[in-house]
């Protein structure tokens, strides 16, 4: 893995709200307020995924009764979360100790001074034992200068979820490590198998972490970019087309009803309901998938992200604790953020909640334990290997100016890639073609190139 230099670009702009890799819940808020100061309690600021909403329900009864500190949760939705987040510490309000933050944000975050570093923490804590956090994990959350700023609370990749029972009835069968040109084929083979049944559900909605991050990995493996070693904007390069051309076809032929509105969340639902047959997307998914009371659990088969020219395709995000540099109470959100991400915290979600349920994704040990085994055994080696073969610093076939598979790691691209998401979704709601959609698209993007030029 070859590592690769950034030129410093202007003064970095602020990370804004955009784009969902979670399913969206009623957002549920808690005691926010100001910032705590009598060192017996903490806020926590966090996105509301459904792992998150379970962590919310176990910390006082556990976390609180076991050390005495109080914590207190404002929980919102994704976009709105960013926004929250990117305003309390950019202004360094102190506001809320920690708060979840991606494997994009940190290392901005990192560089703008806006976090704590975490390394004397995980030194002084045996017990939460940073050997055991995946690799690809601890380097993702590290930040130029070395140092480690975010710790995982769970991990994904992206991965290619299909039917078994639905292609065992039409005598299909799914290879082991797909291309693309082969889901397509499938797609339109099981197209309609069963009643409202579409081939495939993908990602059409506006968000930068929507459908630019499935899209971004499939024009990686076409042999396309976002920008070339040195910072010139590739999106109306021939590779780039023929991907994002090939995912639109894919998916207004064989995807989902409403594509262009369509984000994780239809696609999950779509999927549990079975109204389709295959869904690339997040590994976070086959949790829900095969959690107890799923119509659709034991009946889905897990293969590697699709390719074409590279050897995996596969994204890498986690959503991870950050302690805000201005927190007065630093100590006391290491000790949760131990918790929150610690061993003995994923035991309590498998014994309380299920082991399906389990914020995998992010220790070697969790492949270990005989009951996450037992219940994951459907995607648990499938979500570990796409994790392990993930790379951030070359994920394509050409050098990369900035690290990210599916997203680019610069403050720009939160408005860099909703603006492209937009023209995007737009022609896969056939308001425009794919070639007017990536000449502006172009354009959005050479503006950002020269600043790092």
């Amino acid at each position: 893995m070859r590592t690769q230099s950034r030129r410093a670009p202007r003064p970095l702009l602020l990370v804004a709200a955009v784009g969902t890799l979670i399913t969206p819940l009623a957002a549920c808020a808690g005691a926010g307020g100001s910032g705590s100061s009598d060192g017996k309690s903490i806020n926590v600021l966090m996105v509301n995924n459904p792992q998150m909403v379970e962590l919310q329900k176990l910390t006082a009864d556990n976390f609180t009764k076991d050390t005495g500190i109080k914590v207190n949760f404002t929980v919102l939705p994704e976009n709105d979360v960013r926004d929250k987040i990117s305003q309390d510490f950019a202004n360094q309000a102190g506001q809320y100790d920690v708060a979840t933050l991606s494997n994009y944000e940190i290392p901005i975050y990192a560089k703008n001074g806006w976090l704590h570093s975490l390394d004397s923490y995980v030194k002084g804590d045996k017990a939460f034992d940073q050997g055991d956090i995946l690799k690809p994990m601890t380097q993702a959350l590290t930040a130029e200068d070395g140092k480690l700023y975010g710790e995982p609370f769970y991990g994904e990749s992206s991965f290619l979820m299909y039917r078994k029972d639905v292609f065992e009835k039409e005598g299909l069968t799914m290879p082991a490590k797909p291309t693309w040109k082969q889901v397509a084929d499938l797609a339109a083979k099981v197209d309609a198998a069963e009643a409202d049944m579409k081939g495939i559900c993908l990602r059409g909605l506006p968000g930068w972490g929507e459908v630019m991050a499935p899209l971004t990995t499939v024009i990686n493996t076409f042999g396309g970019t976002w920008f070339d070693k040195g910072w010139n904007a590739q999106l109306d390069s021939k590779e780039s087309k023929q991907a994002t051309q090939f995912y639109v076809d894919l998916v207004r032929k064989h995807g989902e009803a409403g594509a262009a509105q369509s984000g994780y969340a239809e696609c999950l639902n779509n999927m549990t309901q079975g109204k389709t047959a295959m869904w690339y997307d997040a590994t976070a998914g086959a949790g829900s998938l095969e959690a107890s009371g799923s119509p659709v659990k034991g009946k889905i088969g897990y293969v590697p992200a699709p390719v074409e020219k590279t050897d995996s395709s596969g994204w890498l995000y986690t959503w991870a604790w950050g302690i805000q540099k201005a927190s007065k109470n630093a100590e006391n959100a290491w000790k949760f953020i131990s918790w929150a991400s610690g061993k003995d915290y994923e035991k309590l979600v498998g014994e309380k909640i299920g082991w399906a349920n389990v914020p995998a994704g992010k220790r070697t040990s969790t492949y270990d334990i005989p009951e996450y085994r037992k219940d994951a055994a459907a995607f648990a080696d499938v979500t570990r290997d796409a994790i392990a073969n993930a790379k951030p610093e070359d994920p394509g076939v050409q050098p990369r100016p900035a690290p990210g598979i599916q997203f680019v790691g610069i403050p720009e691209f939160t408005d860099l890639g909703t603006k492209v998401s937009q023209e995007i979704s737009a022609a896969i709601a056939g308001r425009q073609s794919v070639d007017s959609a990536l000449s502006k698209a172009q354009k959005l993007a050479e503006a950002v190139g020269k600043k790092y030029q």
